[in-house]
């Protein structure tokens, strides 16, 4: 009796002993491996199967698929690499799989990156343990990665030649108000990593290559120009190519925002150019004899100096021009001169004149005097009568080619688009008073006012010094040389001879 209560309780024992086993065997039947769901995970990621990536995860977010698909998008992806390394046991029931990568990005290029997939048993299975940076590991705590259009480069402007433009060119300011109109694409493209509570920062940059513009610019006459002017304040050269109108240089170094190609000042005697050419136009020959007392009066108004009061007696007109004599020129032109003529020839030189140089730019101005006094005084470049060293130089030029042209910074199509409407036509002057005008240019410099002044061979012009009132006089030159006319003006300088005429000549003789 005893012996069988003991075989009923070694079956029992054996019983309960086979039934744990087999709960043990149960609880330990896994599906899969960490291995198998890393490969099936990292192969869907190839594949782009996001939805077949959620499956292998372990309670993935709502927005898992979504997620994905986005940050491929508004990256740019086009392509992926992923390199895994060994699956790594880190307890009994998780491992981790170190992998890098790289994305190919359509407007940055490769992306590498490094990361690490984790696992753990879930439900009697092995599953992907997702969090933002198992996608990048940037991502983490709220991290974002985003394409943000950066600051690209400016558009380099260059010389004719193609050449870079001088250092210190004293261009700058027309340099800067062109540069804008050539940067429609300028914009670069940068991946931004930005972590909550801090500065963004770019892991990658493209920046497109900076776009190149050919100004009109003369690399050696825009360095001549530059280097005549350091040291000097207030003072500008523009110089232009007759037989085009192209801007070849202009160093500009006047103070108070004022421009060579904006701003308006009294001419001084560079006017007498176009007094000249209304007084030829009248019928007063070149060699003609005229007066050029010390001073005079117009009957019953006021009284005009010459400089100095230098009284030159009886001269030709030439030679009247060449020394400058205000008292001349006055006498001839109320006496010769409706005053309205004054004005309508100063407009057939270029004055009212717009100046689409693509910087903008304007000529000069004049009234019809309401009484001889200011007559006069407009007669010698004085009393109503403005203009900017841009359109002085354009005046020097039209003498020299017969021909106003209007001047222009750009090629001409380029001037029409940043302008928004077309250069004036040319102007074909007189060539009988082109001519005339060419010689009393020539005697300026030959025995006038700019003589043994140091200027090279084959250089005519016109001195001018501006009375301002309350100020120190401007100094003038203007004049021409084979295909290259000029304007040098110094602000409150002096006279032309102390203050213009030794920075011509520095600008020509570097040439």
């Amino acid at each position: 009796m005893r012996r069988r209560r003991l075989i009923v309780l070694l079956i029992a024992v054996v019983a309960i002993l086979g039934s744990y086993g087999f709960a043990v065997l149960a609880a330990n039947r896994v599906k899969g491996s960490a291995a198998q769901v890393s490969a099936s995970y990292f192969r869907a990621w190839l594949a782009g199967d996001v939805q077949a990536m959620a499956r292998l995860v372990h309670d993935p977010p709502a927005d898992f698929v979504g997620r994905h698909l986005s940050f491929s998008q508004k990256l740019h992806v086009e392509a992926i690499e992923l390199r895994p390394g060994p699956v790594r046991s880190t307890g009994r029931a998780t491992a981790e799989v170190a992998f890098t990568g790289t994305r190919t990005l359509r407007d940055l290029g490769p992306w590498p990156f490094a990361a690490t997939l984790r696992l753990a048993v879930r439900g009697r299975a092995w599953k992907v343990l997702w969090t933002p940076e198992t996608l990048h590991p940037l991502l983490r705590n709220g991290g974002t990665l985003d394409l943000a259009e950066v600051e690209g480069p400016a558009t380099e402007l260059l010389t004719s030649e193609g050449d870079k433009i001088p250092n210190d060119s004293y261009a700058d300011a027309y340099l800067d108000r062109l540069r804008p109109e050539f940067e429609e694409e300028k914009a670069g493209l940068a991946l931004v990593s930005t972590v909550p509570g801090q500065l963004g920062q770019r892991l990658l940059t493209a920046q497109r290559e900076p776009k190149t513009q050919r100004t009109t610019l003369s690399r050696p006459v825009q360095a001549a120009a530059a280097r005549s002017l350091d040291g000097v304040e207030n003072a500008a050269i523009v110089a232009l190519r007759p037989s085009s109108g192209e801007v070849l240089a202009v160093a500009d170094r006047l103070l108070d925002n004022r421009s060579a190609f904006h701003d308006l000042f009294p001419p001084g005697s560079t006017f007498k150019t176009i007094t000249a050419a209304a007084l030829l136009e009248s019928g007063l020959d070149p060699a003609a004899e005229v007066s050029c007392p010390g001073t005079y009066q117009i009957p019953f108004h006021r009284t005009f100096d010459n400089a100095e009061q230098q009284d030159r007696g009886t001269l030709s007109f030439t030679d009247a021009f060449a020394h400058s004599c205000n008292t001349t020129f006055v006498q001839e032109a109320v006496t010769r001169l409706r005053r309205k003529d004054l004005r309508e020839t100063a407009e057939q030189w270029g004055f009212g004149r717009p100046m689409p140089t693509g910087v903008g730019g304007r000529c000069g101005a004049l009234e019809d005097p309401q009484d001889l006094d200011w007559f006069g005084a407009d007669a010698i470049g004085q009393g109503t009568v403005v203009a900017t060293p841009l359109c002085m130089a354009t005046i020097a030029a039209a003498v020299q080619s017969g021909t106003w042209r209007p001047p222009r910074l750009l090629p001409a199509e380029e001037v029409r688009r940043v302008e928004g409407f077309s250069p004036p036509e040319p102007v074909t002057l007189d060539e009988g008073i082109v001519a005339s005008l060419r010689d009393m240019m020539a005697a300026v410099v030959d025995h006038g006012t700019a003589s043994e002044a140091g200027l090279p061979a084959g250089v005519s012009g016109k001195t001018g010094t501006a009375e301002t009132e309350g100020e120190p006089d401007h100094g003038w030159f203007i004049g021409y040389r084979d295909d290259l006319a000029f304007c040098v003006f110094v602000r409150n300088g002096g006279s032309a001879r102390s203050a213009a005429l030794p920075i011509t000549a520095r600008f020509l003789n570097a040439l």
